[in-house]
């Protein structure tokens, strides 16, 4: 879901500046409204500033990643003990290092020894707790369940940081090996290429046309390497850039869809993201509707988003779910037929969680089998460059000795 940077000002005339997580500008103004501030500005966090824009990057969120798995299990184990609520969280403020983690938990607890419940309590916390978090604790409060759905909590968010960090570490070697090649390549041509083009250029050697080319490519990359190095990183910066306007991103995410490989890849990460984030809030007695809107947030392709979008219309209208997600036909056929059979037999929220389970496994597969190919290709490919500049390079040279001989 898209950050966004706030100004608002409270009922002393105060004024307030934060970040919130939100799928509009209009739902920041709204979120803010009614906890009785008065929006002063509402836009997204990567405006405003190159400066700002790096600092917000750089500066950790106070409860993220790991450290949120840890709080959300803790506040559930301290919760079935019996311990009462602002017990539970002033245990907890002696826990974490951070002072800024320290200084969140502090202003939840005193919220909620002021009469707010938790989920209100954690959603006035500027977009630090995430949607489809405040909403699953405001169903365990409606429930009478709050630890119970803290500890599912605990699994969902630990469960999505696992498949979030095996697609990260499946991508690490390729992408370290990728740029070990480009450097490598750099340095033969830039450095080794151009002492054989000045040697042959002293003695006024006849080159084959090959060679020629290679040279001249040596020789470009010697006196333009800095151009090679600053393309590729204008480029990403652009693409970065382009990827928050929502039309450029619609786009490219529909085009990474239809490609042969990565669009199955794609498309059962966010399946298995989707499937769990529904099975998980309608287990906590979330409505259907609520979790699809919930659902859609989640997920970082804005097509399969979109797709969600449409069937959340068509549930409303009284299709089955995976009726209405197959319409688009970018969501697996066997995650369709896995939701039809939970709505069949009445068991739904288990079927989404098997559904995620399984496209979980599928994914680490796809990886798996993505790096097997991958790596022995990256070495094949530089192995044949390397094989082609050396043998352009040195041609000539043992025609000149066979001549010479």
């Amino acid at each position: 879901m898209p950050l966004y940077t706030y100004k608002a000002l409270n009922t002393r005339g105060e004024l307030l500046h934060g970040q919130m997580e939100a799928a509009s500008d209009a739902e920041v103004v709204q979120r803010l409204q009614e906890q009785g501030h008065l929006p002063v500005e509402a836009r997204p966090a990567g405006e405003g500033g190159g400066e700002a824009g790096w600092r917000a990057l750089l500066k950790p969120r106070p409860f993220a990643g790991a450290r949120l798995v840890q709080f959300t299990q803790q506040l559930a184990t301290l919760l079935g003990a019996g311990q009462p609520l602002d017990r539970a969280l002033t245990i907890l403020l002696e826990l974490p290092e951070d002072e800024a983690a320290k200084r969140t938990v502090t202003e939840v607890r005193d919220a909620v020894r002021g009469g707010s419940s938790l989920s209100t309590a954690l959603e006035r916390q500027h977009g630090t707790f995430s949607r489809l978090y405040v909403n699953m604790i405001r169903a365990g409060e409606a429930g009478g369940s709050l630890h119970e759905t803290l500890a599912r909590l605990a699994d969902y968010l630990e469960r999505s940081r696992a498949l979030q960090g095996r697609v990260i570490n499946a991508l690490i070697y390729p992408a370290i090996l990728l740029v070990m090649v480009g450097l490598s390549l750099l340095f033969l041509l830039g450095y080794v290429v151009p002492q054989f083009a000045q040697m042959y250029e002293s003695l006024d050697a006849e080159l084959p046309l090959f060679t020629q080319v290679v040279l001249g490519v040596g020789l470009f990359v010697r006196d333009w390497w800095i151009v090679l190095v600053v393309v590729p990183v204008l480029a990403l910066w652009w693409v970065d850039r382009k990827r928050r306007d929502p039309a450029f991103r619609e786009r490219l995410d529909g085009w990474l869809l239809r490609r042969r490989f990565f669009g199955a890849l794609v498309a059962k990460v966010e399946t298995a993201r989707l499937a769990r984030t529904l099975g998980t809030l309608v287990r906590n007695g979330v409505p259907l509707m609520a979790a699809l809107g919930i659902g859609r947030n989640v997920m970082g392709n804005r097509v399969l988003a979109a797709d969600v979008a449409a069937a959340a219309e068509e549930v409303k209208n009284g299709v089955a779910l995976s009726t209405a997600l197959g319409r688009g036909k970018r969501f697996p056929r066997l995650a369709l037929q896995m939701i039809q059979v939970g709505e069949e037999s009445g068991a739904l929220d288990t079927m989404l969680v098997k559904t995620a389970e399984t496209f979980d496994h599928e994914t680490q597969l796809a990886l798996d089998r993505m790096l097997a190919a991958l790596v022995p290709l990256v070495t094949v490919v530089l192995a044949g460059v390397v094989g082609v500049v050396v043998l352009a390079v040195l041609t000539p040279l043992y025609d000149l000795t066979g001549a010479v001989g």
